[in-house]
Formats: C-alpha cells, structure tokens, sequence
C-alpha cells in the first residue's frame, strides 16, 4: 500500500518542442507556447510559497522547542529560589511564615502580569507568517505579463532565526 504521507509526483510536463523562426510561427503557436509558460511560472510561484512557509514553520518548531525546555529548567530553579526568599523574608522579618509567601506572591503576580504584556504584544507585531518572497516574486511575474513597470518598493525586514 502506498505510503498516504508522500507527496504525489509533479503534474507531467508537456515535451519541448523544436525552436521555430519566431517569424514564421503562427499566433496560435505563440499562444500556446506563452500558455504553457504561464502555467509553468504559476506552478513554480506556488512551490516556492510552499517551500517559504514550510521553512519559516520548521525554524519556528525548532525555536519553540528550545524554549520549551529551557524554560521548564528555569522554573524548576525558580521554584527552588523562591521559596527559599519566602524563608529568608519571613526569618528576617516577621515570626511566622505566611507574610514572606504572601509577598513574594504579590511581587511574582505583578512580574506576570508585565511578562504577559510585552508576550503579548510581541505575538502580535511577528505574526505573520505570509510567503513575502513569493508574493513579491508573483507582483514582478504579474507586472511583467501585464507590461505595466512595478515601482519600486523597499524589501520588508527579514528575521533571521
């Protein structure tokens, strides 16, 4: 039974044809041929928009996955130290320890409560994950069949992980 996971092979390519005089070619033929070449420009565009974000996705997995751990390490340390502040506040200050946990708790809610914010609007200026290289790649590929010149704009920022 074939494997359901791969990939089905590309769509079959029409065979190349013997270059004519392009004076003597019929506008049948120079339609045909600018067809053929238009679908073959929109099959590799999408290709590449695949491959871009399929890219993106990959290195934003392995970072996830990276953080994931190292943040698991970082709060097992945390929960050590913490309560060994609660101790040393309650030691040095109070006569019970309840005091020294209740404001270590304060001071912890309010770090989160900071933490969450700026996640938050990082999460929301990064993220897009469109293709912007295969979208700027089709703009030039649509203004060129078009014949209308595409000003020229400036390369968005790339974020190289």
């Amino acid at each position: 039974m074939p494997d359901a996971s791969a990939t089905p092979p590309p769509p079959p390519q029409p065979p190349p044809r013997e270059p004519i005089d392009p004076s003597k070619r019929t506008v049948g033929e120079l339609f045909l041929d600018v067809s053929e070449k238009t679908t073959i420009i929109v099959r590799e565009e999408i290709e590449l928009a695949k491959t871009e974000v399929t890219e993106k996705l990959t290195k934003l997995a392995r970072g996830s996955a990276v953080g994931i751990a190292a943040g698991t390490f970082a709060f097992l340390a945390l929960i050590l130290i913490l309560v060994g502040i609660a101790f040393l506040i309650s030691d040095l200050f109070f006569d019970s320890l309840w005091p020294g946990f209740l404001i270590e708790a304060a001071f912890i809610l309010i770090v989160a409560a900071i933490a969450g914010l700026v996640a938050y609007r990082t999460v929301q200026a990064n993220s897009a994950l469109a293709p912007v290289e295969a979208i700027e790649d089709a703009k030039q590929t649509r203004a060129v069949l078009e014949g209308t010149p595409e000003p020229e704009a400036p390369a968005p920022e790339r974020i190289e992980a």
